[in-house]
């Protein structure tokens, strides 16, 4: 039976424990000593820049955060003590809106099924009473993993300059609007967004609490927005594919098939000078 991409904190409060693999998912450049100081109970740690890409020396090439090689992937989650039999828990600081989201993804994408993102992450955990402690967290011995591909859909830079203007096509930017509209750009080197692209910022697909709203309120958003337009045909990116993940979470939560991870996104089209619109 497949499961909710999401559990609140009252459902991970009443699961076997001893079942499950539970990740503090981190970024950020004191990540890992937060997590040293405290974590939920029996949680190991990942970090964004580590473990979930491949940081180039030129983001021209893949962008900013760049999946990591399949096999140094495998090597993480070997680490982790997750295989394709693991019940994972993954949450973060932040929404699930950085490195949460991002793992949650790449571990379907590696094949594990049964993944789950903590609701409202370690504050919404702390405020339930979860137990959280700095206690040292040793992995469980599995059977290794070899990943041959990644089995949710991407596209890379060429699909999108194909398709971006294709009105059977959709292409959506997750970004806050002011950088969509090219107003500012904290990150990148230009400001703007792919031509043909639609805003609807990660933002909005949570509460004023950073949990994430019903997957009713969440269908009938999105169900408005992609219309009759097949997953295949829609491509959702961010500023290097990482706060993209956090849609297509949503988007799986509210009952919608996984579409298209552009994971070079907005790094990657504005380093290869192709077409940039703006919005006054």
């Amino acid at each position: 039976m497949k499961i909710s991409p999401i559990i609140n904190a009252e459902e991970l409060a009443n699961l076997n424990q001893d079942d499950l693999v539970i990740i503090d998912a981190g970024s950020g450049g004191s990540a890992y000593e937060k997590y040293l100081l405290e974590h939920l109970d029996g949680a190991l740690y990942v970090d964004i820049n580590n473990d979930l890409a491949e940081i180039p020396k030129d983001a021209k090439k893949g962008g900013r955060h760049p999946l990591p090689r399949l096999e140094k992937f495998a090597e993480t989650l070997n680490r982790l003590g997750i295989n394709q039999n693991s019940h994972v828990i993954v949450y973060d600081d932040k929404n699930a809106s950085i490195a949460g989201a991002r793992f949650w993804w790449m571990l379907r994408a590696a094949g594990v099924e049964k993944v789950q993102v903590l609701n409202g992450g370690i504050q919404k955990a702390k405020e339930k009473g979860l137990p959280i402690n700095s206690n040292t967290v040793t992995a469980k011995a599995v059977e290794k993993n070899s990943l041959k591909e990644w089995k949710l859909p991407m596209v890379d830079i060429n699909f999108i300059e194909d398709i971006s203007e294709n009105p059977e096509y959709m292409v959506i930017d997750v970004r806050e609007k002011d950088r969509y509209d090219g107003k500012t750009e904290p990150i990148d080197e230009v400001a703007g967004h792919i031509p043909g692209a639609i805003n609807i910022p990660f933002k909005e697909n949570l509460n004023n609490d950073g949990t994430f709203k019903s997957p009713e309120i969440l269908h009938e958003k999105y169900a408005e927005i992609l219309k009759n337009i097949g997953s295949n045909k829609i491509a959702v990116h961010c500023g290097s594919g990482v706060t993209a993940c956090h849609t297509l979470l949503a988007l799986e939560y509210a009952g919608f098939d996984i579409p298209n991870l552009y994971v070079g996104s907005w790094s990657e089209w504005s380093r290869n000078e192709k077409p940039v619109a703006k919005n006054n």
